[in-house]
């Protein structure tokens, strides 16, 4: 697969890419140029490596290693670059480690704590302890608990975890859930239990939940009601395959105010909450590499895989995130970026960092959405482009005047710039992130100017629209040739791959140590998204890699095609993909999804698109019919090409002529 991505950037590298220039801004020079990518951080050989479930755990000095409750998991196997100790009571007295001793400095439980996002919550229970933490449901039923509560109910529901279940440090609890309350409170709960969080997809059926169980090994599964009988399904599955032995305890949460569900059980999330034995002490890491989460790529290709986030990573990309976001302090965060989604940004930590409130949702509309914001008065929501898309396309009936102003977090694909001034015209501020599972979600910004404030409309939306430059958490990101590793030129037209090195990469691939490899080779996690560097330092991606349309030779940017479909009065969504063609190799194929009431032809389409883009980029093919997506908004273009590859080649004769 590397090899094959190389040989597609031999041919894009030296390509020019039409994009906006900063000359729109005034030329500058290389301000933003990394100052770090001329040195190498020493860390361990991966080349080396020895597979998870082999490798030591790494201990802090004061405890022992053949203690029932240490490492019972294979998670905690993962290569530790080195032994902490434990900043707590039972630690205290764990002896000094001499840094240097004619300096005078040393590292002991005094001035070193491992960082996790626990901390989080335990300060917000002592400083915003009142505050409304999490708001849940409509006005006749809704439910409200403070931070000191919402605290409280986490460490039971550790407690209830490790005491009645037998959790131990580093099992995996898996949960499959919308963004109710429950959700929220086991982004804690299960760290506090000293275990990893593992997050599904709503979407997914029976067959992919199974297999993720299976690959997870998880020890407990939390089901919403709602998603029971995929859940009970899964379990069936896994049953057939290992047997009933190896499955997870099932655990219901039930939401009342569900609509009628024939196989709801009781809620026994509560149950636990309730019964709970007291006295528990959280389990704090003892090493802040220890895993957090695991989380599954998102299924916009056919083979999730499993990400490990620990917990100093995940503690300094929420506190990266918070800042690229600009989040003060007690916001009111909307729930629309689904928690099981890189942790849902990893604001389920970030709002309790700040002691903000959490508006969780079942599920949404347009109209839901601009109701919550006017009832709450939300400050911050987010979403990916399909979501604004949502918004901006809302009836009349259903919109309402902002309250005050809302910042809006997008990212996930790259948003079309129409969409982005739409969401400017209704009130919005939008701020745009890129990243991956893979580095912990939201790991660039697009962090805006004030000079570009006086830019026209169009221009404004169209940097606006570029992936920015790398948060406070990552140490680097550049667009190399994966060949050479060698950094293209800041010009805004040479291709190559999106790479970062930093603090919040991953620890790995679970149970997958060449994939893990392959990944960082040359001391960089490749990402196969295409992009180019402009002079200011600002990237913008160009496609995936394999998602470029090689057309007679020619390069074709699909998110180029795609954001040009997007600026057609009639159309809602669009995906293009490429079509294989006898003559010119391959052609783009658009899928059209219009608005309500609209009408277009794939005639009018593609004229629109020839008279504003090179003939040879216009979509040769238009099919309208509804885009499959993952629930985070991504668009499956895995599913896409294979509906355009079995149209065959569009071409049937030698006709040349576009």
């Amino acid at each position: 697969m590397r090899a094959a991505a190389a040989r597609l950037l031999r041919k894009l590298i030296p390509r020019s890419v039409s994009r906006i220039t900063s000359s729109s801004i005034g030329s500058t020079p290389d301000y933003y140029s990394n100052p770090h990518l001329d040195y190498s951080i020493p860390g361990p050989n991966l080349a080396r490596a020895r597979p998870f479930t082999s490798l030591p755990p790494c201990l802090p000095r004061a405890s022992s290693s053949s203690s029932p409750t240490s490492y019972s998991s294979p998670l905690l196997g993962f290569v530790s670059l080195y032994s902490s100790l434990v900043g707590r009571e039972a630690e205290a007295e764990a002896e000094l480690e001499v840094l240097d001793m004619d300096a005078g400095t040393v590292r002991c439980a005094a001035n070193y704590v491992p960082l996790t996002p626990i901390s989080f919550i335990e300060r917000a229970a002592a400083v915003y302890g009142d505050r409304a933490a999490v708001v849940y449901g409509e006005e006749a039923r809704r439910r409200q608990w403070t931070w000191k509560e919402v605290r409280g109910r986490c460490v039971r529901v550790a407690s209830s975890l490790a005491t009645r279940f037998g959790v131990n440090r580093g099992d995996v609890v898996a949960v499959l859930c919308p963004n109710v309350p429950a959700m929220y409170e086991l982004h804690f709960a299960v760290p506090m239990a000293g275990a990893v969080l593992c997050t599904f997809n709503t979407r997914h059926d029976a067959a992919m939940v199974s297999a993720l169980l299976k690959h997870s090994g998880a020890k407990v599964f939390f089901v919403d009601s709602s998603l029971l009988g995929v859940g009970k399904a899964a379990l069936r599955r896994l049953a057939d395959q290992s047997g009933a032995a190896s499955l997870p305890i099932l655990v219901t949460i039930s939401d009342d105010a569900d609509s009628g569900d024939s196989d709801r059980r009781g809620n026994e999330y509560e149950v636990l909450i309730k019964n709970a034995p007291s006295g528990f002490d959280i389990r704090w890491p003892l090493n802040e590499l220890d895993p957090i989460a695991l989380n599954y790529t998102s299924g916009t290709t056919s083979r999730p895989k499993g990400v490990i986030y620990n917990h100093r990573a995940t503690y300094l990309n929420t506190i990266a995130t918070v800042l690229a976001y600009n989040i003060t302090t007690m916001p009111t965060y909307l729930w629309t970026v689904p928690m099981f989604h890189c942790n849902g940004w990893h604001l389920p930590w970030g709002v309790a960092m700040q002691g903000g409130t959490n508006i969780c949702l079942h599920h949404f509309t347009a109209k839901v959405i601009f109701d919550n914001i006017a009832r709450h008065r939300v400050t911050h929501m987010g979403g990916a482009p399909t979501v604004l898309n949502m918004i901006i396309n809302a009836v009349i009936a259903d919109r309402k005047p902002l309250p005050g102003t809302v910042s809006v977090m997008t990212g996930g694909a790259p948003p079309p710039p129409h969409v982005l001034n739409g969401m400017e015209d209704l009130g919005f501020i939008v701020h745009h992130v890129y990243g991956l599972t893979e580095t912990h979600g939201p790991t660039t910004a697009c962090t805006w100017m004030p000079e570009w404030d006086v830019l026209p409309a169009g221009e404004r939306a169209q940097l606006k629209a570029r992936q920015g430059v790398n948060h406070i958490g990552m140490q680097d990101v550049d667009v190399k040739s994966p060949d050479t590793m060698k950094s293209v030129p800041h010009d805004g037209q040479t291709v190559g791959e999106v790479m970062f090195r930093g603090n919040t990469i991953m620890s790995g691939y679970y149970k997958d140590i060449n994939a893990t490899k392959e990944s960082m080779a040359g001391g960089w996690l490749h990402t196969g998204d295409l992009a180019v560097r402009h002079p200011d330092g600002y990237i913008e991606l160009k496609d995936r890699a394999k998602d470029i349309i090689i057309s007679g030779g020619e390069n074709i940017s699909s998110i180029e095609v795609e954001s040009m479909i997007f600026s057609h009065p009639a159309v809602l969504e669009a995906a293009v993909v490429a079509r294989p063609d006898d003559h010119w190799g391959e052609t783009p194929c658009a899928f059209v999804k219009l608005k309500d009431g609209a009408n277009a032809t794939e005639a009018e389409i593609i004229g629109f698109c020839r008279e504003r883009l090179p003939h040879y980029m216009a979509p040769k093919t238009v099919v309208f019919e509804d885009l499959p997506k993952t629930s985070t908004g991504k668009t499956q273009k895995f599913v896409l090409r294979e509906k355009a590859r079995a149209m065959g080649s569009l071409t049937k004769t030698g006709n040349s002529k576009l």
